[in-house]
């Protein structure tokens, strides 16, 4: 499991740039002449105090699109549901996985069908176990 290593949200540091304007993925068109004030906390943050920023180390989730490197947020505000990707806790070590809750049930799911050596986590009542919180956007390094 990865270092678990989250990143505060800080007043201080603005996240607001100039967003250019629209692109368009299917035919091009002339740039337009718009320009807009882009703010990422407002646009990717619901609860601020409980969201924190995560770099994802480890590739146990690249077929869930969460690769190495990318930058995971995560808010403990939101309440987890069956199959949310979340960060959790388990016997003192925090991993990022897609959770699958059946009843009381819990198994941490990896999502890397190519690499065999990751194997479901079953969730016992002997785990020191807690969803620290769920994954609400990815942002993708390229």
């Amino acid at each position: 499991m990865d270092k678990f290593e989250p990143y505060k949200i800080d007043d201080d540091v603005p996240a607001v740039g100039d967003m250019l304007g629209h692109v368009k993925a299917g035919f091009p068109s002339p740039a337009e002449d718009m320009r807009e004030r882009l703010d990422l906390v407002k646009l990717l943050v619901r609860h601020k105090a409980s969201t924190f920023f995560f770099r994802v180390s480890g590739v146990s989730m690249v077929d869930a699109a969460l690769d190495e490197g990318d930058i995971i947020i995560v808010d403990r505000a939101v309440e987890p549901y069956n199959n949310c990707k979340a960060v959790c806790y388990i016997d003192g070590e925090y991993t990022v996985k897609r959770v699958e809750m059946l009843g009381n049930k819990v198994r941490l799911m990896p999502a890397n069908e190519q690499n065999t050596a990751y194997k479901p986590i079953e969730v016992t009542p002997d785990n020191d176990f807690l969803i620290w919180g769920v994954v609400t956007y990815v942002i993708k390094k390229m």
